[in-house]
């Protein structure tokens, strides 16, 4: 699996055009269901907003969906998909309120205004690289300790923590593929006296 790009949680940012606001809701989804939901969300939070305008991609299926919701065609949900596609990301949705202020914006000064709110609100959200990983969990003897996190660190480990009991006990997450250089390290290292559990793989943030 390659490695791509989302955002965790959610964000929220404002830019104003001509007194019109311009208000990016902006949400990491997986499934059509989730990114419906967080729409009808935003829809219920700005009842008396003019438009909400949103654009989503999904990972899963390829999926990508846009709605201009009654600006002119092409002006409004097109640019927010096009901000969201040119930053890199996937399991994204977004949505731009717009309260009206009276003065009209014309079709180049709303694909600017949609495409600047989309921009300001996946700026303000937190991004986080997705690869397959696996947990990859070490036993070792005390004197093994030092040598072993180490050795974890030139595979690549990130070490999720230790546990000191009658032995040390290290939790790393690995990208999957490279635990096998850490396994045939720590056979040469412990020769034998090391217990390695290894996950089976999955996506997570690396």
């Amino acid at each position: 699996m390659q490695s791509y790009t989302t955002i965790r949680g959610t964000a929220v940012a404002e830019i104003v055009e001509k007194k019109s606001r311009f208000i990016a809701s902006v949400s990491h989804v997986e499934t059509e269901e989730e990114a419906v939901a967080f729409l009808e969300r935003v829809r219920a939070e700005n009842r008396m907003a003019r438009h909400n305008v949103y654009a989503y991609i999904l990972r899963a299926d390829g999926r990508i969906r846009y709605s201009d919701d009654g600006e002119p065609q092409k002006t409004a949900g097109m640019p927010t998909l096009e901000a969201i596609q040119h930053a890199g990301l996937t399991d994204v949705i977004v949505v731009v309120t717009r309260y009206f202020g009276g003065i009209l914006l014309g079709t180049g000064g709303l694909v600017r205004a949609y495409t600047q709110a989309t921009q300001a609100g996946l700026a303000a959200a937190e991004k986080v690289t997705v690869s397959r990983c696996v947990d990859v969990t070490v036993h070792v003897e005390y004197a093994l300790y030092e040598r072993t996190l180490r050795c974890a660190e030139e595979c690549g480990a990130k070490v999720a923590g230790s546990v000191f009991t009658d032995e040390v006990t290290l939790s790393l997450l690995m990208l999957d593929g490279t635990q096998e250089e850490l396994l045939k390290k720590m056979t040469e290292l412990c020769r034998g006296k090391e217990r390695i559990e290894v996950s089976s793989p999955y996506d997570a943030p690396f």
